[in-house]
């Protein structure tokens, strides 16, 4: 079973030393990150991005710890854009894409192999393009040979995961720019602020009991854990959840997005990872119990189901959809409890979409960074990766 120790997540000096890359300074800039990159945008010209006209559509090219930026953009587009917004990891480009199109191709390097080769391609056909990332690199050279509109990310970013807000940024203004989404420019503020704030609950020198993060981490800890939304935009949080818990934390973690993942997600409180799940009268294993066995001494540590449900039920309006969906969400909390899972909560305050989804991403991000190192995993640093890299490299 997986072990923390609390002492490495509260003595500074341990967080500093474990933590070979300061994942966690570079989480706490994220409203600073806010900040510059609108700055940035504003002098790369982001409002003259598919030159100044409407596109009849919109790809966007991101993937690893970029992939957010997509993410959030459909999200936000969806319900108000007047035109399709659609997400690419990699080569095909969809046939459609040609002159009256956009391209966005998020990279933080500029040499991911998949936004690269997707604004390669998109350049070749014609579409307008908007590129983020590295000032000097493929991904910039391709936008400017084209002329598209690159934005660059500034000195200092050298990891996607800790620089979301640095890529996000310009992709959000350049969606109001041309209509797909509402994100003003007072929102920007309000959204570097809320970042600030997260970071500052969050910040090292804050004691476990406290620190929200670092309470969360402990609790993860043990924990096969499952991340679940209560509607889209927690599903988005949910997604980065899952996969900042793996990528940093080591952890593998599925997520979900209610109301669709309800029936997927309590089936595993029939399992092997719940209180009595897999065998007795509730379970399937079909094993006699043995009425002597010591449940202490005798049965092997294993971790338990952990929950985490991210909510934004604070703002939903009261419709009866939004009541049934939080009632939905009230019945599948209890059935979990019932059940010995382990049930973290956390609910975003009022504010702009962006804002509230920001508070939730930004607990996650330093949550699974402290499980990290309290785990004696090094956040940054993944020797398996490394070791992927040698045998792919073709070295």
């Amino acid at each position: 079973m997986p072990y923390l120790d609390e002492s490495w997540i509260d003595d500074p000096e341990e967080l500093a030393r474990r933590d070979s890359r300061d994942s966690l300074r570079a989480l706490a800039t994220a409203g600073a990150q806010v900040r510059e990159a609108v700055t940035l945008s504003q002098e790369g010209g982001v409002d003259k991005v598919a030159y100044g006209e409407r596109p009849r559509s919109v790809v966007v090219a991101a993937l690893g710890g970029s992939a957010l930026v997509a993410d959030v953009l459909e999200l936000l587009a969806e319900p108000s854009s007047p035109v399709p917004v659609t997400v690419r990891r990699n080569l095909p480009l969809p046939g459609w894409v040609g002159p009256l199109d956009l391209v966005i191709a998020v990279s933080l390097s500029g040499t991911a192999d998949g936004p690269v080769a997707l604004a390669r391609e998109a350049a070749r056909r014609g579409a307008a393009l908007l590129t983020v990332g590295a000032d000097e690199s493929p991904l910039a050279e391709v936008s400017r040979r084209s002329r598209g509109v690159h934005i660059g990310v500034g000195r200092g970013r050298t990891s996607s995961r800790t620089s979301l807000w640095s890529l996000l940024t310009p992709v959000l203004l350049a969606a109001d720019v041309l209509g797909l989404a509402d994100v003003p420019e007072d929102v920007f503020p309000e959204l570097a602020r809320r970042l600030d704030d997260q970071a500052d609950a969050c910040r090292p020198s804050s004691e476990s009991f406290v620190n929200p993060a670092k309470l969360i981490a402990v609790q993860l800890a043990e924990t096969v854990p499952v991340v679940l939304g209560d509607n889209a935009l927690a599903g988005v949080a949910a997604a980065r959840a899952s996969s900042m818990l793996a990528r940093t934390a080591r952890i593998p973690a599925t997520w979900g997005e209610l109301p669709d993942a309800a029936s997927q997600v309590v089936a595993c409180f029939d399992g092997p990872f719940t209180a009595g799940g897999g065998s007795g009268a509730g379970g399937n294993s079909g094993a006699s119990a043995d009425l002597f066995a010591d449940p202490f001494l005798d049965a092997p540590a294993q971790p338990k189901l952990g929950l985490m449900m991210l909510r934004d039920v604070a703002v939903q309006p009261p419709t009866p959809a939004g009541d049934e969906a939080q009632a939905l969400t009230e019945a599948l909390l209890q059935t979990a409890r019932a059940a010995g899972v382990k049930v973290i909560e956390s609910t975003a305050s009022a504010g702009h979409p962006v804002v509230r989804l920001a508070e939730l991403v930004s607990l996650v991000d330093f949550a699974a960074t402290y499980l990290a190192i309290g785990l004696g995993v090094d956040p940054a640093v993944s020797p398996h990766i490394a070791d992927l890299r040698d045998r792919t490299s073709g070295e």
